[in-house]
């Protein structure tokens, strides 16, 4: 089971630089650098947002909540303490529970680098860097311990998310649709047409997502 989601975890990361050329073979030359180290430094970024708090508010106990319903974790588990090798039974009964930390870093890495698309060509890298992070600890993170936790209030009145279609899908596909309509077109737009860069990049890119997939919904199977 561990040497499993292991896998699945190294597919899913893999589809964030599959992302990038997706994205970097769709905008013109001038921009491919710009769009491709906006989903690589998702990896950077999140992975350390994650690890010191992102999983603790995710999935740790309910430090906010109405009731018995859970709105947003505890800082229990703050810079991986307390997420050990021994399995976690609400999370991880057969695998340890640091690799199902491992395994939903990878989630929370590829979802803002998704929103990236929504606006390319037209955000500055630094405000980008600064979006991800405020965008993952204040919209992500609630949502997943919505829907994931053990307690999350959509948790406990039967909602069920497989492989993210909730936390993962409709939060970056709303926040590009809003991020797109507040930012508007390129400029020029429609009266230029914006020739891609390289279908070759988009069509590899939309490979590798497509082999991505088989460790994020076969691994979600486990985890």
């Amino acid at each position: 089971d561990s040497a499993f989601l292991l896998v699945s975890a190294a597919l899913v990361m893999l589809m964030t630089p599959a992302l990038a050329l997706f994205y970097g073979g769709l905008v013109r030359a001038k921009n491919v650098l710009s769009v491709i180290m906006q989903c690589f430094v998702a990896l950077g970024v999140i992975t350390l947002q994650w690890y010191l708090v992102g999983y603790s508010l995710s999935f740790a106990p309910s430090l906010v909540r109405i009731g018995e319903y859970g709105i947003l974790g505890s800082l229990n588990w703050f810079g991986g303490r307390g997420v050990g090798m021994t399995p976690y039974e609400p999370y991880s009964a057969t695998i340890p529970h640091r690799l199902f930390m491992v395994y939903q870093c990878m989630f929370a890495v590829i979802t803002p680098a998704l929103i990236a698309g929504a606006f390319a060509e037209r955000m500055k890298f630094s405000a980008y860097v600064l979006f991800i992070l405020l965008w993952t600890t204040l919209v992500y993170d609630p949502v997943a311990h919505w829907v994931w936790s053990e307690n999350g209030w959509l948790k406990k009145i039967g909602s069920l998310d497989f492989a993210g279609g909730a936390v993962v899908h409709m939060t970056s596909g709303l926040t590009a649709l809003v991020a797109a309509l507040m930012i508007g077109p390129r400029r020029g737009f429609p009266r230029t047409a914006f020739l891609p860069h390289s279908l070759v990049f988009t069509v590899f890119g939309a490979g590798l997502l497509w082999f991505g997939w088989f460790g994020f919904n076969g691994g979600s199977a486990l985890a």
